[in-house]
């Protein structure tokens, strides 16, 4: 027979066990059902200061250390590729959600405009994770007007 001790220990083990099985039943988070994913964290100091540094390192050379973009952006090229637009108010990475944002961020802009889509836009999942992304976007768009942040707000509320 078992002592109270003993019984105590296998309790314990069973939900140890059990509380695992559960765990690895759960789906991974998502960009629809993690929270801290709701927006893009433009007002924390932190984000924006990480934000920087990243696109510095990773985003500056096509898209320009000042967030302006390559000229003439909107015209094809002989190949059929855009240039890089700017992330500053000038560009259009403003009327994109930031779910939008995330993705073409973390998967290329194929990801949310098509496979056959002619870009140079690379994923940069592999580069950065998700919160180093979210920093970059927090850095682009600390770097707006109050009324394009609050447009861009109601895109993202949609």
């Amino acid at each position: 027979m078992l002592t109270t001790k003993q019984w105590l220990g296998v309790a314990f083990l069973v939900a140890g066990v059990g509380y695992g099985i559960w765990l690895n039943m759960q789906p991974e988070p998502t960009l629809e059902t993690d929270s801290r994913w709701s927006t893009i964290p433009y007002l924390d100091a932190n984000a924006v200061a990480d934000g920087k540094a990243l696109y510095q390192r990773y985003c500056a050379a096509c898209h320009g250390a000042s967030l302006e973009g390559q000229p003439n952006w909107r015209e094809r090229d002989s190949a059929g590729y855009l240039p890089a637009p700017p992330h500053d108010q000038s560009g259009h990475t403003w009327h994109h959600d930031d779910k939008q944002l995330f993705t073409i961020v973390k998967e290329g802009l194929q990801a949310i405009a098509g496979a056959d889509y002619r870009t140079n836009m690379r994923a940069f999942g592999q580069q950065m994770n998700d919160d180093q992304i979210w920093s970059v976007l927090a850095y682009i768009k600390s770097t707006w007007p109050q009324k394009i942040i609050e447009a861009h707000n109601r895109f993202s509320q949609e």
